[in-house]
């Protein structure tokens, strides 16, 4: 697939797969608007912790320290997408 013409939400897809390294999972099983956490894609807090420092290295995000506002940017792909666009901006 071209670079170019992936979607921010496809690229962390495969972003997630890869990092966390889902190795039953294909990014195209992930639903952009799914939860990631629990009945979603089922991730726990420790997926969470890892993810959380791979976003902070590849695209330079700052999080915060409240976790419930955490919380809702890593509710989805679509959320963190956003979360994402609107840091780089």
């Amino acid at each position: 697939m071209d670079k170019d013409n992936i979607s921010l939400e496809d690229e962390l897809k495969a972003f997630i797969v890869e990092a966390l390294e889902l190795e039953d999972i294909d990014p195209s099983d992930i639903e952009t608007d799914a939860p990631l956490f629990i009945d979603g894609l089922g991730l726990d807090s420790i997926d969470a912790l890892e993810l959380g420092m791979a976003l902070k290295k590849k695209y330079k995000l700052s999080l915060g320290s409240n976790k419930e506002e955490n919380k809702k940017y890593f509710y989805s792909v679509k959320t963190l997408a956003d979360f994402i666009r609107n840091s780089q901006v």
